[in-house]
């Protein structure tokens, strides 16, 4: 039995799967927020209620915001910040008394479409999230990429390719620096972008509803989105030329990108054709805790 868990910063979800992928207990629970302590409580609480469900004892693998760096072993890079430089491996494994693999939730997503998902059997799958940050992560060969410095795929913290307009410098980042691609296409960032156009108070869900109702200004924010959502992966295909590229998170859920983004970005791409393709993560938002689950076990040459 393989158990993964999803960190994420509003909720902790648990997963069991058994050899054959099929689902045997899954759980959720709010994550205590700014609490360090409580958070490593949590995830043990979450590891024995799966295994007191299955009878069984399990691997346990965690996908995580930021990264454990290699230089330290200490949390790096994480949004939940409350986890930066903390131990949370070395802390996490005393906790359950064994070994634990751990992976940016990105990294996860990736791994789990291209295990048993949207991009099952091709050779290099990149998966990239966008919802209240934009992540990314790279699988090769069935094997996740971290890479030298634990920052394999952090596609969202490069600066928006070829900007236009009024998008430079671009809005700041949390990262200290200007103009990732964070600051663009997250959810927050969308609905931030329209409230300083108009002055209205809303969410990206609201802004994406009034679009569909056919609100000018709000497709018009939608179609400034998507060209810049072209503009950012045709940047990664020049550099990675994945296969696929999957995506999940909540903005992901707008089924008209996997049309409109790919016939934008041909233009930015250095290639006579564009063969990659741009698809949605067949587990949706559980595709990050499947991954977590098979962290262990998917190993190929």
């Amino acid at each position: 039995m393989r158990i993964g868990i999803d960190l994420g910063g509003t909720k902790i979800e648990a997963l069991a799967l058994g050899d054959d992928g099929q689902q045997l207990h899954r759980e959720r629970v709010p994550t205590p927020r700014h609490d360090y302590e409580g958070t490593l409580a949590a995830i043990g609480d979450l590891v024995r209620r799966c295994e007191q469900a299955t009878g069984a004892t399990g691997t346990v693998g965690v996908g995580m915001p930021g990264a454990i760096s290699p230089a330290t072993g200490l949390v790096k890079n994480a949004n939940s910040t409350w986890l930066n430089r903390q131990p949370f491996a070395e802390d996490l494994q005393r906790v359950l008394a064994r070994p634990v693999r751990f992976a940016n939730d990105a990294n996860c997503l990736a791994l789990s479409e291209a295990t048993d998902g949207a991009a099952a059997g091709a050779e290099v799958v990149f998966g990239v999230i966008l919802g209240t940050g934009v992540g990314g992560g790279l699988v090769v060969h069935g094997n996740v990429v971290i890479g030298a410095n634990a920052v394999g795929g952090e596609w969202g913290h490069n600066m928006l390719p070829w900007p236009e307009g009024d998008e430079h410098p671009g809005p700041a980042c949390y990262c200290g620096l200007s103009g990732c691609i964070e600051t663009w296409l997250s959810g927050p960032a969308f609905a931030r972008e329209y409230r300083v156009r108009t002055g209205l108070e809303v969410t990206a869900s609201e802004v994406l509803a009034s679009a569909r109702a056919g609100d000018a200004e709000a497709e018009d924010a939608w179609r400034r989105y998507e060209r810049r959502l072209a503009r950012a992966l045709a940047s990664l295909i020049n550099i990675v030329d994945p296969d696929v590229i999957v995506a999940g998170g909540g903005l992901s859920n707008v089924s008209r990108i996997y049309e409109r983004v790919p016939a934008l970005w041909e233009k930015w791409v250095f290639s006579d054709r564009v063969d990659t393709r741009f698809v949605p993560a067949k587990f949706g938002d559980s595709s990050g805790v499947r991954g977590a689950a098979w962290l262990w076990g998917t190993e190929r040459a």
